[in-house]
């Protein structure tokens, strides 16, 4: 295992704005609330979040937090709106839609619809006040259960506990079952300073769920993994995922194969452990799973 070099900070004892500097670049991606909100004269707003994400189903629970501006600790047109008006729609983000949404991140007057500002298109909600935007690829009507204010200085953030009361979901990006397709759905997220990312279908991969399975454990497998740096930590966790040790029958079979014979039949140590790694390296490259777990426990 390799020893870190560790930058250690006391939150006290840098600013504000470097700390959330920090945080940000830190805790990513993250998803994007794209909240639709009214005023008390009726003018829509709209603005991104990316303090947000889902924490219940039952009841159906999103959450988004305005943080009070770091530079002058000034509050959001977004938070002022719900605080009048208890209401709001959280649009999902995507590709196609994530130039339009970095553009409502200006700070317009109080009387400007970032609708327009952004060339979106309001489309009246069905159980709330505030439109929705037709663009986005799902829409959350809510209605605002609670604000819980985390501070009174700048940064300090403010929980908009939203209850999902009406969902509106693209055609475009259901599966042949009407269910929402992950692929389809081409969503972005943020990350620190400028940078966003995409979850396009070449940058999603897949892992089973361990609480579907019971995975043997990383603690099972062979002494010697950690004789080498070849495999890491993924690669483990990966063979740990696995429900079964093989057996002996399976082993003496698998102890047949070609290269197999090669890795047993070398006699340093060393090399025999670093050799039989590279090759449940690449079995695992492979998807290999069942034979990347048989070839470590040959030795």
């Amino acid at each position: 295992m390799h020893m870190q070099n560790i930058t250690s900070i006391d939150v006290n004892s840098i600013s504000t704005a470097e700390l959330h500097q920090i945080l940000l670049t830190a805790v990513a991606p993250r998803p994007i609330a794209f909240a639709s909100t009214i005023n008390e004269n009726g003018v829509a707003n709209l603005s991104p979040f990316s303090f947000f994400n889902v924490f219940s189903a039952n009841p159906p629970i999103l959450i988004f937090s305005p943080a009070r501006r770091v530079r002058d600790n000034t509050t959001k047109h977004t938070l002022e709106n719900v605080q009048a008006i208890k209401e709001v729609v959280i649009n999902i983000v995507n590709y196609p839609l994530v130039e339009q949404m970095s553009l409502t991140s200006t700070e317009y007057d109080k009387e400007v619809s970032e609708f327009k500002k952004a060339g979106l298109t309001p489309i009246k909600s069905l159980k709330v006040s505030p439109p929705r935007v037709q663009e986005a690829p799902v829409s959350f009507e809510c209605v605002v259960d609670d604000i819980v204010e985390l501070g009174k200085e700048g940064g300090a953030g403010n929980l908009i506990i939203s209850r999902v009361v009406m969902i509106h979901m693209d055609n475009t990006y259901l599966d042949a079952h009407n269910k929402l397709d992950t692929k389809k759905l081409d969503l972005v997220a943020r990350m620190g300073g400028s940078w966003y990312t995409r979850a396009n279908e070449q940058a999603l991969f897949e892992i089973p769920k361990p609480i579907r399975t019971k995975g043997i454990g990383v603690d099972q497998l062979p002494n010697h993994i950690f004789k080498t740096n070849i495999l890491s930590g993924n690669d483990l966790g990966r063979l740990g995922n696995t429900e079964e040790i093989p057996t002996v029958e399976e082993l003496n079979l698998f102890k047949q194969q070609a290269e197999v014979k090669a890795i047993s039949a070398i006699e340093d140590a060393k090399k025999q452990i670093e050799t039989l790694h590279h090759l449940v390296k690449k079995l695992l490259k492979e998807n290999n799973i069942d034979a990347a777990l048989k070839a470590l426990f040959i030795l």
